[in-house]
């Protein structure tokens, strides 16, 4: 279609222009819409995927520059159906963020280039370092998990505690070194189990490795997994990860090591908002992960457990908490394969 420039339109134009002018300060004021696609690779009963949801909900209202916050999520969905979605998104125009929450950057490599404007975030390991508009998040639950391990080190009667996982990745074995750590720095004679389940999500056979776990003396066990019918069955202590599970089994479960993606979000939506004042998108290379200092991690209450637990023990765990967020105490990261 041909426009053709004359008196009219110039009139026109001058008479918008005076509109717009005057109505600019009433459009800055217009908040920011914010929209994320998320990608999951597991259902929202699941703690990974459940404690983004959350994370979300709770920083809802709470960002800066006056950010509507909105997002959609999928179903679980893997390779080609991942990419499928992730481009639908990328098309679809209407999306800031496509967070593919897990392992998705075979995914991303493919597309980015293609959608320069727009973010694209991963979560966790067996990721690969983009870099350009591809932003890298990593959990890091080594500090909960020494905590954790201390009080299974103060209260296992047998000297023997236990560890359900689920595969030796990264950012599983540093979790389990620093739980055997802190057993260790109370009780230096304490013993372990440990086990690998080879799954993310098969609490039948996280039931089938605990039951040997416990069968073998152990009578405090960390479930990586959700599954903490062997701890009730058995009458003993457990711990949960990634989220507060305790409503799950409130006579086992005695805390977690939880997740808090707020600061994770932050830092996105920072980092979205300079590209939204001209900058290019940086995305790091290397893996980002927020501290417990940094309100990225933490151990949940201890719910009904909070009479049972001696208050002595309480107070060790409370001074170790409050040395390792002031930076008295530093938790050691190993990621090598435990035994």
């Amino acid at each position: 279609m041909v426009t053709t420039f004359t008196r009219r339109t110039a009139l026109l134009g001058a008479a918008g222009a005076l509109f717009l002018s005057r109505i600019a300060p009433l459009l800055a004021a217009e908040p920011q819409k914010l929209r994320i696609a998320i990608i999951l690779e597991s259902t929202l009963d699941v703690g990974w995927s459940a404690t983004l949801v959350d994370s979300l909900t709770k920083i809802k209202g709470t960002l800066p520059e006056g950010i509507d916050l909105s997002w959609e999520h999928t179903d679980p969905l893997w390779g080609d159906d991942a990419e499928n979605a992730m481009r639908f998104y990328a098309e679809s125009g209407e999306y800031d963020i496509i967070w593919g929450h897990g392992r998705y950057s075979d995914q991303v490599m493919k597309l980015n280039a293609e959608f320069p404007d727009i973010m694209f975030v991963v979560t966790g390991s067996g990721n690969l370092p983009v870099g350009a508009n591809q932003y890298w998040l990593y959990k890091r639950l080594h500090e909960p998990s020494y905590l954790l391990g201390m009080l299974a080190g103060r209260t296992t009667k047998s000297g023997v505690v236990g560890l359900v996982g689920t595969f030796a990745a990264d950012d599983v074995n540093d979790q389990i070194n620093a739980f055997f750590d802190g057993a260790r720095a109370v009780r230096p004679d304490v013993q372990h189990r440990l086990s690998f389940i080879g799954s993310w999500s098969d609490n039948a056979l996280a039931a089938e490795h605990a039951n040997v776990q416990i069968a073998s003396g152990a009578d405090v066990v960390f479930m990586l997994t959700d599954n903490f019918k062997p701890c009730q069955e058995h009458k003993i202590m457990c711990f949960a990860n990634i989220i507060d599970q305790n409503k799950n089994a409130p006579d086992a479960i005695a805390s977690s090591a939880i997740i808090d993606w707020r600061p994770d979000i932050r830092w996105i939506v920072g980092e979205w908002l300079k590209h939204k004042e001209g900058a290019a998108y940086n995305g790091n290379a290397e893996p980002k992960w927020f501290s417990m200092a940094q309100g990225g991690v933490d151990i949940a209450p201890y719910h009904e457990f909070d009479t049972k637990l001696p208050n002595a023990v309480k107070e060790e765990l409370a001074a170790t908490r409050q040395k390792i967020i002031a930076g008295e105490f530093v938790v050691p990261l190993n990621t090598a394969e435990a035994k």
